[in-house]
């Protein structure tokens, strides 16, 4: 192994301190005064506003446009439920800008430690991520860039996970051929078949800790990672 890839949300960072939080901010900024718990409680919605939409074509995340208009649709879809009909679509635009800040995301406790590790063994790190062109920004906002060689988003390049072209990129980036390469992420689907295809050597980030059947290496933090690595510098198996 010469190189690790990693994916970027619910596998490196999170928002922080939550989404509920982020929305109530921007909603206080415009005069409107919702609880934490009823925006919590509202925001499965725009799960499924998301997942719809990832079943009918995933291909939102290779354009800009079109992957800000679907998360401002999400919002805006939590905010009409809160009954802000009547500013749903800008004030849900304004939650969606408001996550280009940094500051509304943070790394896991697991995540600089476990960088550091993988660094100080002599590997190249990148990130390949379906995200907005706001993820090198937001990276370098929360340190990460002093561990990453380069950052990929998907809508940067016009390509997403699980295309294997993504991830061909990301080896010439890399100098380096597939089998000396892994790729970590919480997605089966976008990561784990996505890798594959490329023939990288996938790993699935699980950091919910449930129980996992997965034809893959799975792992809780970027600690586990490192130990393998150290373990058996040339090869991960199951």
């Amino acid at each position: 192994m010469k190189a690790v890839f990693f994916d970027a949300g619910n596998t490196l960072l999170h928002p922080s301190p939550s989404v509920a939080e982020v929305c109530r901010t921007v909603l206080d900024a415009h005069g409107h005064e919702v609880d934490v718990e009823r925006i919590e409680a509202e925001l499965p919605h725009a799960d499924d506003v998301y997942e719809a939409q990832y079943r009918a074509d995933d291909t939102f995340w290779m354009s800009e446009q079109r992957a800000s208009e679907l998360w401002s649709q999400m919002y805006a879809t939590v905010l009409r439920r809160l009954g802000l009909n009547g500013r749903a679509d800008r004030l849900g635009r304004d939650v969606y800008e408001a996550f280009g800040d940094p500051r509304w995301w943070a790394t896991y406790a697991d995540v600089i430690p476990g960088l550091a590790r993988l660094k100080d063994l002599g590997l190249t790190l990148g990130m390949i991520s379906n995200w907005d062109s706001r993820l090198p920004d937001i990276c370098r906002g929360l340190g990460l860039s002093d561990y990453f060689d380069f950052v990929i988003s998907s809508a940067n390049l016009g390509l997403h996970k699980p295309n294997p072209r993504i991830f061909e990129l990301a080896l010439e980036r890399a100098g380096v051929g597939a089998t000396e390469a892994c790729h970590v992420g919480d997605h089966y689907y976008a990561d784990v078949l996505g890798a594959r295809a490329a023939g990288l050597v996938p790993v699935l980030m699980n950091r919910t800790g449930t129980q996992l059947k997965a034809d893959c290496v799975v792992v809780t933090e970027l600690g586990e990672l490192a130990d393998r690595m150290e373990e058996s510098p040339c090869r991960l198996t199951i």
